[in-house]
């Protein structure tokens, strides 16, 4: 189980998994395989555990006979002689794979392979699929080119710990030949096969949020519909998406802000200790991020835990300054990088990235004063909004047209940001203007927070896909900024960020006694932090109707496809890239 490619496969074979996996669906094997994809769930979970035991030792089969005609015929009823995780491969096939178990007559002459599968046998006429029958056939192959007879094989499954039996007929043989040389010829492609049509198969498919069938099925046949309009014959849209995948995310980021603490690891679990006593913990399955504040160490076992567990580590000072991410190898190829680069070369894809970005923010500004806005100042930033939504620059125009568009937008959004708060009888909270580097006010200072926040969730998210988060399509690379990551942020900023500043002044979350104010800046106290820190994790684990799927998850869910959409949008898997609208 697992997507790991072996450094000693030769770059044209195929893996008997693999095997298995491409009858299954093209697009997974490329996932796997190619792009190095993997997720697990409960089922591949189940699937590991079946096989551990198969997989505990390699053992060796009996040395093939030479043939039936010059075999002696064995003394009485010779029990068969059973092999464990065995090892073979074949030259001419291209082919290696690992049986799970063999039985062979000690004579050597025939050989029948046994693969264990989890569940119950499947009701259906031959009481097997195909991408079971096909890999059993390929271990058939492999036992054939090494001398045995191999005539059929059988399946065993745990769940009704039953065997059924699989004839390795010609019909089956020709299929199998036929899709090792297509494993064969797929390693070697860069374009990603097309998702599935509406099939059950992406039902439990651990790699179904990875894949995004019935999205890009969804953003594929919008363009077709803009392309024909007009025209009568353009078939039937088809059903919606599908929400293939958990609402929530099961993990979530583990912050670590007390001065001077240190976090270590026992077995599968993180353990953050001060002066030798154990202050928190955190289940390594339920941690997606672990982020540190200031004067926090880290051991190295915990360290290599982590990036083995592909988990970042995030650096941030006291103050929620960004300082970088420490993480593994992470994706294993580089073809969203190449067509990131290729793409941020080119002026005229730069442009059709940027416009329906900047228009997603303004419009996600437009939509939160709304919401929480009041008085004049919320009637005149409706109304400035909307004019500058109507007034689009040109789609080619220079990026200096388009900042400077965006920042009129901002301008009059953050002149209404304070009708926005409801301080009453905390004047500490009045708001006049955005002002950082170090901000000036509680607000600012919360926003400059959040918004690093925002960055952090944005740069992960991108590094997941393999894309490089300092390299941008809007912002200009420049050392040490993340400019991917503040080009897709730019639409969240309000959603998410700038809404949950708003919450946690409103709701009394935070006070004003837990901001320190001098001459120089405003800073955030620990209790600050804190509550904050709670505001935005509410605020990302809150469940949204996704704007362009109509399917609700959390908002955490959402930044997380935007960024594999961004992928599939650079590589030309979907030829439009859609940001989330708040109404």
């Amino acid at each position: 189980m697992g997507n790991a490619v072996s450094p000693t496969l030769p770059e044209d074979w195929a893996t008997i998994d693999m095997v298995n996996r491409y009858t299954f669906c093209p697009r997974l094997f490329h996932l796997m395989y190619v792009e190095g994809r993997w997720e697990d769930n409960a089922f591949t979970l189940e699937g590991k555990a079946i096989h551990r035991r198969v997989d505990r030792i390699a053992q060796l089969l009996p040395e093939a006979s030479a043939g039936d005609e010059q075999a002696d015929e064995p003394e009485g009823d010779a029990p068969p002689e059973i092999a464990r995780s065995v090892s073979l491969a074949a030259d001419d096939l291209g082919l290696m794979g690992k049986l799970d178990l063999v039985s062979a007559d000690p004579e050597g002459r025939e050989a029948i392979p046994v693969e264990t599968k989890r569940g119950r046998v499947p009701n259906v006429p031959l009481r097997s699929y195909p991408p079971e029958r096909v890999q059993l056939m390929a271990q058939g192959l492999l036992l054939r080119r090494h001398g045995y007879k191999s005539e059929h094989g059988y399946l065993y499954f745990a769940g009704s710990r039953t065997r059924v039996k699989v004839e390795f007929d010609e019909s089956l043989e020709n299929e199998t030949l036929s899709i090792i040389a297509a494993v064969r010829a797929g390693r070697a492609a860069s374009e990603m096969p097309p998702p599935l049509e509406d099939s059950p198969k992406c039902w439990g498919c651990s790699l179904c949020g990875i894949c995004l069938p019935d999205e890009t099925r969804e953003l594929r046949e919008e363009v077709s519909r803009a392309m024909s309009e007009g025209d009568e014959t353009l078939p039937d849209a088809g059903p919606d998406p599908r929400r293939l995948y958990p609402a929530r995310d099961r993990a979530t980021p583990f912050y670590v802000q007390e001065q001077g603490a240190r976090v270590g690891k026992t077995n599968q679990r993180l353990t953050v200790t001060k002066d030798q006593e154990v202050i928190a913990e955190s289940r390594l399955l339920e941690t997606s991020q672990l982020v540190l504040f200031g004067n926090v160490q880290i051991s190295a076992q915990a360290t290599h835990l982590l990036m083995d567990k592909g988990i970042p580590i995030v650096h941030f000072s006291t103050g929620a300054w960004f300082h970088g991410l420490s993480h593994g190898m992470g994706i294993e190829n580089s073809y969203n990088r190449a067509a990131q680069y290729a793409a941020a070369a080119d002026p005229a894809v730069c442009a059709r990235f940027t416009l329906p970005m900047l228009q997603a923010k303004i419009a996600n500004q437009r939509a939160l004063i709304l919401r929480n806005g009041s008085g004049d100042a919320k009637e005149h930033c409706i109304r400035a909004l909307a004019a500058q939504l109507k007034s689009l620059p040109p789609e080619n125009s220079d990026p200096g047209i388009l900042l400077g568009w965006e920042g009129n937008a901002a301008a009059h959004y953050f002149a209404a940001f304070g009708s926005m708060l409801k301080t009453g009888e905390l004047p500490d909270f009045d708001f006049a203007s955005r002002n950082r580097r170090p901000p000036k006010d509680p607000v600012n200072a919360l926003l400059s927070f959040t918004y690093a926040l925002l960055v952090k969730e944005t740069l992960v998210a991108l590094w997941s896909e393999g894309l490089d988060p300092w390299w941008g399509l809007f912002h200009r690379p420049r050392h040490g900024r993340p400019a991917l990551a503040l080009d897709v942020m730019e639409p969240f900023r309000a959603i998410l960020a700038d809404s949950t500043v708003i919450t946690a002044i409103n709701t009394g979350m935070v006070r004003p006694q837990d901001f320190e104010t001098n001459a120089n800046g405003c800073a955030m106290k620990p209790a600050a932090r804190k509550a904050l820190l709670r505001a935005w994790e509410q605020r990302l684990d809150q469940l949204s109707t996704h704007p362009a799927f109509g399917y609700r998850c959390s908002w955490r869910t959402i930044l997380r496809i935007q960024a594999r959409l961004l992928s599939r949008w650079l590589r030309g898997d979907i030829s439009e890239l859609p940001w989330p609208v708040v109404r």
